[in-house]
């Protein structure tokens, strides 16, 4: 069988996993905020679902995948929520490494106050949970970026900032 050069409308199982792999992720940053402070943790959780709005808000709107199934399942979430927006935008975006700092907070807060937690005492499941997001962020995301999602994507080949950021050498 011929593998697609972009997907219409992603398998199920990409959505699944992809998003078990950003959940586990969300999940263990919150568990090693969770050591600090309930509060803390709260304050995590929220800054997080305060950015999945933002994307499916003001990204997913212009995105080619609104109201389809992408990789994420996102373009669905965010046709239920709001309108239509425009493609041309999308494509027009310019994504500097600056716009990724909020994305980057959502580990390396956690990562950082698990390290210093760690350093002050000793704590196996705390290790744990550090060294799994550590794993998670990199070689998970990397996997679902770049052999599930991103590789099959047709807003890629119709103009992705995420892709020109990362992708500089194309």
């Amino acid at each position: 069988m011929e593998t697609p050069k972009h997907h219409e409308n992603y398998p199920i199982w990409v959505v699944t996993l992809s998003n078990l792999v950003s959940l586990a992720t969300y999940g263990l940053g919150f568990y090693i905020m969770m050591r600090l402070n309930l509060i803390v943790a709260f304050f995590y959780l929220a800054f997080v679902l305060v950015l999945e709005f933002r994307l499916i808000k003001r990204h997913c709107v212009d995105c080619y995948y609104w109201g389809k199934t992408c990789g994420f399942g996102k373009g669905r979430i965010s046709a239920w929520l709001f309108k239509k927006g425009d493609i041309s935008k999308f494509c027009g975006k310019k994504m500097t490494w600056k716009d990724m700092i909020p994305d980057t907070l959502v580990t390396l807060i956690p990562m950082v106050a698990g390290i210093v937690m760690e350093i002050l005492n000793l704590d196996t499941k705390l290790l744990i949970a550090i060294v799994l997001m550590i794993l998670l962020t990199t070689f998970g995301n990397g996997f679902i970026r770049g052999n599930l999602t991103c590789k099959y994507c047709k807003q890629k080949e119709l103009g992705c900032p995420a892709e020109k950021l990362f992708n500089k050498e194309k």
